[in-house]
């Protein structure tokens, strides 16, 4: 048996998509990408033995999450897993049919393929938006719009041993930004986007000696630098004495290996 990999295929206010992939069968985290992006960027990471994917988790209903689920649904037949709330969002937004999803509450352990799913509430700006912790053979940990560092969260951010977590924006870069004083207060604020700081204090308070890789997520591109946000995390990686921990800044534009 294969261990178990994560991939983004696309981080960022553009469009999200992360495969999770163990012995060839997969599930996409989220599709704001349309299918031809979608399937060249998996083509780039396995070439023609493309894994079997079993369907979609959606962490919310926001554009750049879920545009690309209708001719991945169309061309793939894939079930999509969301709770209620961003199932009718998603299914409104996108013009779906309901008989699409597969709905969970949030909190529930549920299993898709090989992999077991529990979902997790986060605070953020939409319809009852969730991340995920994802157990094959390893453990996985998502959270890409987080308004704040909640305990809750943390708390599930403790057994993964691959994380992805949301690194949006420099609290500096953001206040001094030409952006109107409303969507700032909207990043900053509790239902917004983690700060590298912010992110920092999770890792720095719940990562374990478990974790191996992390991937920093939903860089802002005007309001961020990827040096930045890895010298935060890096600093509290190095508080929590979790040196050897693989780090990296995921690309809006190009796929890679977590």
């Amino acid at each position: 048996m294969t261990e178990m990999r994560v991939a983004s295929l696309a981080s960022g206010s553009k469009g999200n998509a992360y495969l999770v992939e163990q012995d060839g069968e997969a599930l996409l985290v989220d599709c704001g990408l349309s299918f031809k992006v979608l399937k060249s960027r998996l083509e780039a990471l396995f070439e023609s033995n493309l894994p079997r994917i079993h369907g979609v988790l959606l962490t919310h209903s926001h554009s750049d999450h879920v545009s690309g689920l209708r001719p991945l649904i169309s061309k793939l037949g894939l079930t999509i897993y969301a709770n209620s709330m961003t199932a009718e969002a998603a299914a409104v937004q996108e013009k779906l049919d309901g008989d699409v999803f597969a709905c969970f509450e949030n909190n529930q352990t549920f299993e898709v393929g090989p992999f077991q799913i529990e979902s997790f509430p986060v605070p953020h700006d939409t319809s009852d938006p969730v991340g995920y912790k994802i157990r094959g053979n390893l453990v996985y940990f998502h959270a890409t719009d987080v308004g704040v560092p909640l305990d809750s969260i943390g708390k599930k951010l403790v057994d993964a041993e691959i994380a992805t977590l949301e690194s949006n924006h420099d609290c500096e870069m953001l206040k001094s930004s030409a952006r109107p004083y409303e969507l700032i207060r909207r990043i900053s604020g509790p239902r917004g986007h983690l700060s590298n700081d912010e992110s920092a204090e999770l890792v720095r308070r719940f990562a374990s000696p478990r974790l191996k890789k992390l991937a920093l997520a939903h860089l802002s591109q005007d309001c961020n630098e990827p040096h930045l946000a890895l010298a935060a995390l890096r600093d509290a990686l190095n508080d929590a004495k979790l040196n050897a921990v693989a780090l990296k800044v995921l690309s809006q534009n190009e796929p890679v290996w977590i």
